[in-house]
């Protein structure tokens, strides 16, 4: 085995420098032809013109700009002052820096990254440098924001007496998932020109919750927050259940249904029945949604949807006890539970013990596949165990002093199983250990429970995710709606090989290949994307870039 961390590292910081415009990150690099045709016209222009830069302007562009990625052209030596003029218009159009190095151009685009020029005999390479990580803030988060308004052009709510019918939901599974069907529910309600019954929450489902809504989310401020979108009452007005001739019509509509589904198969039926239950209501929208529709899932999601009082109370609660422990905080959403390691078909090396008890909680699906466990995590399709969570987060860089929440239900294995977690983050905190006595009357309700969890996670400076399940998809939806958090999603696949040879490497060369893996799943508005993203996940149509600052050259 690798040596253990040191036991007083610090949390490892970014350099100094500011950061630059994320407008000029994401402008592609231009070609060689184009800069050296560029090159030219703009040398002979600043020539006629008399405008020609000085050593003292060519330092003042230097030191403005950091360098990064290179790509480079040969120059013989009378293209000298032409390159320089060149550098000055371009580093101020498009907040680049351009060197000239030893008679050659060197390009450096803004992606995050350090990138240097060599002489490599005629011939120039670049080499990369990885900037460390700053762990707790993205650089460029300050410059992104949630923007969610409603258009000039969005058509407003339909009044109760000219809408289409009574639309009603029952939602599915556990709170962040029936989270999920209400948001859709209500932009469904909205194409349909109905009016929305506050939706069914599911006292059925494996985690037998009789929660209500209400017992849930504040419904008269869903009700209110929602009122120029669409028209949402708590229930059918008793004259019209008097007045209709049979019980609302039921059915489920196929997943990640479109729009054109719900009204050319829905709504005739809606009309004809005045009222019309969808059952099983999750994930049966389409990501794909017109601008105006995003922003109606993101208004409801992350604004309409507050919890109730009783619940945001405590929540916060716990938030403050942490706060006076430390001005920042790690959560972890751990998802170790019996019944995800069941679904997810994993293996972790209990032997035939493991395998039965496991086993026998799967049988409770009917439609999971056979699978293989070692595929499975190969593949990265495998929860991290809690000793491999915190060795990932020692290895970023957080230290042992951290404060850590850990968001869970009954962890897999009790204690045997976090005792590792513990040891590498002695400052281990759930809700239970916070609440006290103050969580007695939440306990036999899993969704209110998970809701408190829900507040201590988004309130954390980091986030970290553990599964690519329904709270760790809401919440990293979230938080980079609210200004791209800090929100790590751990790359299961190739971390798994990391820790199947870490004996084989010393501690700090661990430490380096995680940082490397973990690029781009940090929370930055730059991560990398799964290729059949999710919109709750990647919320971009409500998520801005706000306008840069002027850049002079002087």
């Amino acid at each position: 085995m690798g040596r253990k961390p040191d036991p007083v590292a610090k949390p490892h910081h970014s350099g100094g420098g500011g950061a630059s415009s994320p407008r000029a990150a994401r402008k592609a690099p231009p070609s060689p032809v184009f800069l050296g045709t560029a090159l030219f016209v703009l040398g002979f222009v600043s020539l006629f013109t008399g405008h020609v830069v000085t050593d003292a302007d060519w330092s003042r562009i230097r030191s403005r700009w950091r360098s990064k990625q290179v790509i480079y052209l040969g120059f013989p030596p009378f293209y000298s002052l032409i390159a320089r003029n060149f550098v000055s218009a371009w580093s101020l159009v498009c907040g680049n820096l351009i060197e000239v190095r030893e008679r050659r151009l060197c390009f450096w685009p803004l992606d995050g990254y350090t990138y240097t020029c060599h002489i490599a005999g005629n011939n120039l390479r670049k080499v990369r440098i990885y900037e460390p990580i700053d762990i707790w803030k993205s650089r460029y988060s300050s410059i992104y924001y949630g923007c969610s308004g409603r258009s000039t052009n969005f058509r407003s709510a339909v009044p109760e007496n000219n809408s289409t019918g009574y639309l009603l939901i029952a939602t599915s599974g556990g709170l962040n998932q029936q989270r999920i069907g209400i948001t859709d529910a209500v932009v469904v309600a909205w194409i349909l020109n109905a009016t929305l019954v506050v939706p069914e929450l599911d006292h059925h489902s494996f985690w037998k919750d009789e929660s209500d809504f209400s017992d849930i989310f504040d419904v008269d401020w869903f009700i209110s927050y929602l009122s120029k979108d669409v028209t949402v009452v708590k229930r059918i007005p008793y004259e019209v259940m008097l007045s209709m001739d049979k019980l609302p019509w039921t059915m489920r509509a196929p997943r990640k249904s479109m729009p054109e589904f719900y009204i050319d198969e829905v709504l005739p039926i809606l009309m004809r029945r005045r009222a019309l239950q969808l059952t099983k209501f999750d994930y049966r929208l389409t990501s794909e949604l017109d601008e105006d529709l995003q922003k109606l899932r993101c208004r409801v999601n992350f604004h309409a949807l507050r919890f109730a009082n009783s619940i945001h109370t405590l929540g916060q609660k716990l938030v403050h006890k942490l706060r006076l422990m430390s001005p920042r905080y790690v959560a972890v959403h751990l998802r170790f539970e019996p019944d995800m390691l069941a679904f997810s078909g994993c293996y972790y090396g209990g032997g035939e013990k493991e395998r039965k008890e496991l086993g026998e909680i799967r049988k409770r699906w009917d439609t999971l596949p056979e699978l293989s466990a070692e595929d499975e995590r190969s593949r990265g399709k495998c929860p991290l165990t809690p000793h491999e969570v915190g060795l990932m987060l020692r290895a970023l860089g957080f230290g042992n002093d951290t404060i850590l929440y850990v968001a869970s239900g009954e962890i897999y294995g009790g204690e045997e199983t976090l005792q590792p977690l513990r040891e590498l983050f002695p400052n281990y905190y759930t809700k239970e250990d916070l609440a006290g006595d103050d969580l007695k009357p939440f306990l036999p309700f899993s969704s209110r429970l998970a809701a408190i969890d829900f507040i201590v996670c988004d309130e954390s400076d980091v986030f970290v995710t553990n599964n690519n399940g329904n709270m760790a998809k809401v919440l990293a939806g979230r938080r980079r709606y609210m200004g791209h958090k800090r929100t790590i999603r751990p790359n299961a696949k190739k971390l798994n090989v990391l820790f199947q040879r870490r004996n084989q490497m010393g501690w700090d060369m661990f430490s380096l290949k995680v940082q490397k893996v973990q690029r781009g799943l940090m929370g930055a508005p730059d991560d990398i994307r799964p290729k059949q993203d999710d919109f709750h996940e990647f919320p971009s149509a409500c998520i801005c870039l706000r306008k840069p600052r002027n850049i002079s050259a002087t």
